[in-house]
């Protein structure tokens, strides 16, 4: 059990220490070699889900599925312990990541049932905070504040005062979510009560959110002063998200009273700081997919020289047979013949062998090949999510705008300025589909010249965009957020589409399109 409490230790710190990614990737993979070769499954399964929680952090989550999965397959016919509901939250948590939300609370429930099993209090307690923020990613305000209202009753007081407190800070979140400013406040001050003693990552996130609420319901000054304490902590910590979120939202609220000179030199600011953490983690990243790569070559080397050992052997054996046919010969003909032919079975026994080596090498480079395709169109597909999150968000937007103005009422004028400006900033981003067409083509080069060729009528540019998507097998759903239409749009302009294409009525839209 001690141990399972130390590795919950290593996934909260593991990437707050000065350690080199590439250096935890290694150390862990070496480790995880010792223990197969002990065939401890326990720790086995440990430094798996120690390789996911590397991933994860980088948004490797295909990487990082393997590793968990294997590690559930280690544990599955073993007694439940904590083991199994931190694996089983880990799943959840990458699923969330990945927007699979009925798949995440799957496991989320699963780790659940675990701990109420066990009697793992803090288990029930990480548990249900989970399918809490699992449920307000999907808008399900009123289920996810029973979730996390619910794991409050679980922790320990004395013993989970930082993990109390970012469900507090959750909570808060999601009143904010629902323009309940003053009970969200509530929650955040009960948050930064717990951090006022450090100057902590957390403690600035909270003094960010407070600094939020405060701009929210008009008391912009008194929004600044708690924002500015939040960028001085961030400073402090060089945690660049924070300085870019806290400068972020110093341009927002200097705007609403209208300096906009400052609101732009904090806009500017926080840009660099995107910039920053944005060349920091892909740094990282590149380190990450370099030392995988170097310990996978040297892995494949390793058992290239086992292979070429084994063919001097049988080399040495082959030559050993030759020398002992030579000298029966001088007594025996038949005995001689009777070992020549040995030694040429020996002779296809090698050449097998040899040819069987050289397959494993091609297979070897094959798998990388694939796997490099794979980590693109994981990308591809969280690039194209992205575009779908941020049109959410900009409908979501003009929904809460649509409301306050439905209400006639002069003191919401200051919240209408600032969703003008938060749509303003949405806008101001880069065209992210002609990003997302040049990686599309990248992956997938003829896919767009096949589909014209083929089609019986001239595709529009809109139906060229639509079997794309199609083509990466989004959901009508998916499609609508990223395109800016309703579903039903989506779902007319695949029947028109599919009528331009010389396609069986019987069979599927999506598998042609895989198919070209």
């Amino acid at each position: 059990m001690s141990r399972l409490l130390v590795l919950l230790l290593f996934t909260t710190s593991l990437f707050a220490q000065n350690v080199p990614v590439s250096h935890q990737l290694q150390n862990i993979k070496e480790a995880l070699e010792l223990e197969i070769k002990k065939e401890n499954k326990q720790e086995i399964a440990i430094k798996m889900l120690e390789l996911g929680e590397v991933y994860t952090n980088y948004g490797l989550y295909a990487n990082a599925l393997v590793y968990y999965n294997d590690a559930l397959k280690i544990t599955q016919n073993r007694q439940k312990d904590t083991l199994h509901v931190l694996i089983n939250n880990a799943i959840g948590s990458v699923n969330k990541s990945m927007y699979k939300y009925k798949m995440a609370e799957t496991f989320f429930t699963e780790a659940l049932a675990i701990s109420k099993e066990i009697k793992y209090t803090k288990g029930q307690a990480k548990a249900l905070s989970l399918l809490g923020a699992n449920a307000e990613k999907q808008s399900k305000y009123k289920e996810a504040l029973q979730f996390e209202n619910e794991s409050l009753l679980f922790f320990n007081p004395a013993k989970d005062s930082l993990e109390i407190a970012i469900v507090y800070e959750n909570i808060g979140s999601i009143y904010e979510d629902l323009l309940d400013f003053d009970k969200a406040f509530l929650f955040f001050d009960k948050a930064l009560a717990i951090f006022k003693n450090a100057n902590s990552k957390e403690k600035a996130s909270v003094l960010n959110n407070i600094g939020d609420v405060y701009r929210k319901k008009g008391f912009i000054e008194k929004g600044i002063n708690f924002t500015k304490q939040s960028l001085e902590i961030s400073t402090k910590i060089n945690d660049n998200h924070l300085l870019e979120s806290a400068n972020k939202d110093l341009a927002k609220a200097y705007a609403l009273l209208g300096n906009y000179q400052k609101a732009y030199e904090y806009k500017l600011i926080a840009e660099e700081y995107k910039q920053v953490a944005i060349a920091n983690e892909n740094k990282n990243l590149v380190n990450l997919l370099e030392t995988d790569f170097k310990i996978n070559q040297k892995e494949n080397q390793i058992k290239l020289l086992q292979e070429q050992n084994k063919a001097s052997k049988a080399n040495q054996n082959l030559v050993l047979v030759l020398v002992a046919s030579a000298l029966v010969i001088t007594f025996i003909v038949f005995s001689y013949y009777r070992k020549k032919r040995k030694a040429n079975i020996k002779i296809q026994n090698y050449k097998h062998q040899a040819l069987q080596t050289a397959l494993e090498k091609k297979a070897i480079e094959e798998k990388n090949l694939q796997r490099d395709l794979e980590l693109k169109t994981v990308t591809l597909s969280r690039y194209s999510l992205h575009i779908a999150q941020k049109n959410n968000m900009l409908s979501e937007l003009s929904l809460k705008l649509k409301n306050i103005v439905a209400r006639k009422n002069d003191l919401y004028e200051v919240k209408i300025k600032e969703i003008f400006n938060e749509i303003d900033f949405a806008l101001q981003q880069e065209n992210e589909w002609e990003d997302f067409t040049q990686f599309f083509e990248e992956i997938h080069p003829d896919f767009i010249k096949k589909l014209s060729k083929i089609a019986t009528e001239s595709l529009s540019p809109a139906e060229l965009k639509l079997g794309i998507l199609l083509r990466l097998n989004l959901s009508s759903k998916e499609i609508a957020s990223i395109v800016r239409v309703t579903p039903d749009s989506v779902r007319v302009a695949r029947h028109r589409f599919r009528k331009k294409l010389p396609i069986d009525s019987k069979k599927e839209l999506i598998p042609f399109l895989l198919e070209l």
